[in-house]
């Protein structure tokens, strides 16, 4: 049957007050642009009549400011899962207008399946290509779009033509079995696929909105002295890991998050000459994998999206063959799957807001109430690594704030699953140390010195027992930032026993 092509504002239409809406992509990439604009100028209009309009948002991971920061403006916005990195957003979560869940990633599309948060009424998918018989190719972000695409009533594709229809062959697409029927997922290598390089749905349900609108994906801020340091120091671990057998000499897949520390650390890794080279098994694929594997150093990367630089995409388009043969992109479901992970021995590396001295990661929240952007896939993949790290500077806001307290003001991955730190000072393996232990090992190496003295005394003010907390004074350090503005003047709440 032939296509149904209609304009944004048509396709706006479709979608009503009080909808769930699943939309594809995975960060900016491969997220829909013209529209959910027309959708955000619907949601003004009927606002301005008198009218509500607000949908429900389900989506791989965040987004480009043309999906999340153009319906938060527009107040258009009752609930959104799983993921977002948007300030206009973030606003309206944090003020309370929008209720967010923040959740793993990978359990984002099987969670839709079971019916936990109701029916999908609107997907929305950057393709491109579609086909009269109903397959659907995505760009270069996958996210949650089988899912979404399959369970929706409508399914508007945003073709996208600044992004070639050659790209088909670089996904795997499928999606799990849901109990009780579930079986082994089959992905033994970094390699392997299991999936087609095509979204099948039904061609009655898919109306097409052509575009040509470039991604919106902005450079990361530069290496600096400090994002250099923990890169060089995070390179070294993994060389004395390899030198002690406690790492295989040929290595393991690699994933890391998003931001300049990440890409600090793939750079320092490509630069060691005693790290082989390696394969990528991650979420998203930065610029500096891309940068990597034009070299050589990064023989192959498997991610959910190419989360790149607008002048790295374009450089990929223009040499798609080269990395077809070495980039799979693949639904959440699979690229932050823990039993891959675990399976593969991938060594996960992460950054955090804040960790305390006995081990425990704040990934979410600021001063333990305002959410940041959500734990992403961090917890996917710590909690299945064959290594979990994660690196941050020591201090932030120029010495005001420490990223080390004495207890973390919001919890997303407890002591049982981080095995080390990294600072720019140096490498905290807690792996087989107690509490007290780690906590000497945590303030000895990764925290900045001014603070070294103030969380050695709080360790010795804690309790008797397994783990030395103070509840007393757990978060003067907190106090002390909300009082003054400088975590350094600190003021403890009870004295310490004779």
């Amino acid at each position: 049957m032939a296509l149904k092509f209609v304009t944004a504002e048509e396709a706006a239409s479709l979608i009503n007050d009080n909808d769930n809406v699943g939309f594809s992509g995975f960060t900016h990439a491969g997220c829909p642009k013209v529209v959910p604009v027309a959708l955000a100028k619907r949601a003004e209009e009927e606002h301005a009549k008198g009218n509500p309009f607000k949908i429900g948002m389900f989506t791989g991971a965040s987004t480009g400011d043309s999906l999340d920061g153009n319906l938060a403006r527009a107040h258009a916005i009752k609930f959104r899962t799983p993921y977002q990195t948007n300030k206009d957003l973030r606003n309206a979560i944090n003020s309370g207008e929008v209720k967010y869940f923040d959740l793993h990633l990978s359990t984002m599309a099987q969670d839709i399946r079971y019916g936990f948060f109701g029916p999908v009424d609107v997907a929305v998918i950057e393709a491109c290509d579609v086909t009269e018989d109903g397959e659907i190719v995505p760009t270069c972000g996958v996210g949650i779009s089988p899912t979404v695409a399959r369970m929706a009533k409508i399914v508007i594709v945003e073709l996208n033509k600044w992004n070639p229809k050659e790209m088909r062959g670089m996904h795997d697409l499928t999606e799990l079995q849901d109990p009780p029927t579930r079986s082994e997922i089959g992905i033994h290598a970094v390699r392997d696929r299991i999936g087609k390089d095509h979204i099948k749905v039904d061609p009655s349900k898919i109306v097409v909105v052509e575009c040509n609108t470039p991604n919106e994906g902005g450079g990361f801020a530069p290496v600096d002295e400090i994002t250099a340091k923990i890169g060089e120091n995070v390179a070294n671990f993994f060389v004395k890991e390899m030198a002690e057998g406690r790492m295989p000499k040929t290595f393991l897949p690699v994933q890391s998050g998003v931001g300049n520390i990440a890409n600090a650390v793939l750079a320092a890794m490509g630069d060691s000459k005693e790290i082989p080279d390696f394969e990528v098994y991650t979420e998203v694929i930065q610029d500096a994998v891309i940068d990597l594997m034009e070299t050589g150093r990064v023989k192959f990367a498997s991610g959910c999206s190419l989360t790149v630089s607008n002048p790295c995409i374009e450089k990929i388009y223009k040499n798609l063959p080269f990395f077809k043969e070495r980039v799979v992109l693949r639904p959440s479901e699979i690229s932050n799957n823990p039993e891959i992970v675990r399976r593969l021995g991938v060594i996960a590396i992460n950054t955090a807001i804040e960790a305390d001295i006995f081990g425990n990661v704040n990934s979410t929240h600021v001063m333990g109430t305002k959410m940041m952007n959500g734990i992403g896939g961090s917890g996917d993949f710590t909690r299945g690594a064959y290594v979990s790290i994660f690196v941050t500077p020591s201090i932030a806001k120029d010495g005001k704030i420490s990223s080390f307290v004495p207890m973390v003001a919001h919890q997303d991955h407890s002591e049982h699953s981080v095995k080390i730190f990294i600072s720019e000072y140096g490498v905290a393996d807690l792996r087989g140390k107690c509490p007290k232990d780690r906590a000497e090992c945590i303030i000895e190496n990764c925290v900045h010195p001014d603070y070294r003295p103030l969380l050695r005394e709080y360790l010795a003010r804690g309790e008797k027992g397994q783990t030395p907390v103070n509840l007393y004074d757990a978060f003067a350090f907190h106090e002390a930032f909300m009082e003054t503005g400088n975590m350094q003047n600190v003021k403890w709440r009870k004295e310490k026993k004779a």
